[in-house]
């Protein structure tokens, strides 16, 4: 028989300074690409809205990792890179709380890519509906990190 699933209890833990930063690719279309740099994606701007998607999928984080702690988010950064066929984005996250934000950069990061993915889909679809070249891959957490 397993264990109960519980949260871990961080009541003894220090509040101190805490940050992560997550990263993932979103591979499309060339021609996707160079559509969102042009600005002529027909729901809008992906890379913005999938920075306040990240936003707010940063403070939901609890509502989606059932065990994850409900931590003070105290800044969120999203930012992105373009290669010829894809593109970077990373999620920072800050906080000073008992725990870390991995988690949470790695919720804003994916959440921004399937905005884009949602966002530019229509771009990306074959002749049967399919998407053969859009894909999300290489989603990680960079970096963390704990005190001054």
């Amino acid at each position: 028989m397993s264990d109960p699933v519980k949260m871990i209890d961080v009541s003894g833990k220090e509040t101190v300074y805490r940050s992560a930063t997550a990263v993932g690719c979103i591979k499309l279309k060339k021609t996707t690409v160079a559509t969102i740099k042009e600005r002529g994606i027909k729901k809008g701007d992906p890379l913005t809205v999938g920075e306040v998607a990240a936003i707010l999928a940063v403070k939901k984080t609890p509502e989606l990792i059932p065990l994850c702690h409900n931590i003070p988010i105290s800044q969120v950064d999203v930012t992105y890179s373009f290669k010829e066929d894809r593109i970077e984005a990373r999620c920072s996250v800050i906080t000073n709380a008992q725990t870390g934000v991995e988690m949470e950069a790695l919720m804003g990061v994916t959440t921004a890519l399937l905005n884009i993915w949602d966002m530019t889909k229509y771009l990306e679809k074959d002749e049967n509906g399919q998407y053969p070249d859009a894909e999300i891959t290489g989603i990680k957490v960079l970096e963390k990190r704990k005190g001054a």
